[in-house]
């Protein structure tokens, strides 16, 4: 939890993609517990990510709030560009 001027307290949101190490393709979402997300990923509990396990955790980014992680989420899945989104991960490592 993270203290907001002294009064007020917020679980941040994370902006997260996670790369298949089976094909390379990325998946791109948005929580609030980034362990638990990522682990029900590579359980296969996720309908969209179970066959392309496993999966590694390449770009994070945290926001204050579910809109505006959501908001980002949209603005980098309307660029429908894997060299867009390689950039980013590349970015956040270097």
């Amino acid at each position: 939890m993270k203290k907001v001027t002294g009064l007020s307290y917020f679980m941040a949101y994370y902006l997260y993609i996670i790369q298949s190490e089976k094909d390379d393709s990325f998946y791109i979402g948005t929580t609030q517990n980034l362990k638990e997300r990522v682990l029900r990923h590579n359980q296969g509990r996720s309908k969209y990510t179970r066959t392309k396990r496993p999966w590694k955790l390449v770009f994070i980014e945290e926001h204050p709030d579910r809109s505006s992680a959501m908001k980002k989420e949209y603005a980098i899945k309307r660029q429908k560009r894997k060299d867009f989104i390689e950039s980013l991960v590349q970015l956040s490592s270097g």
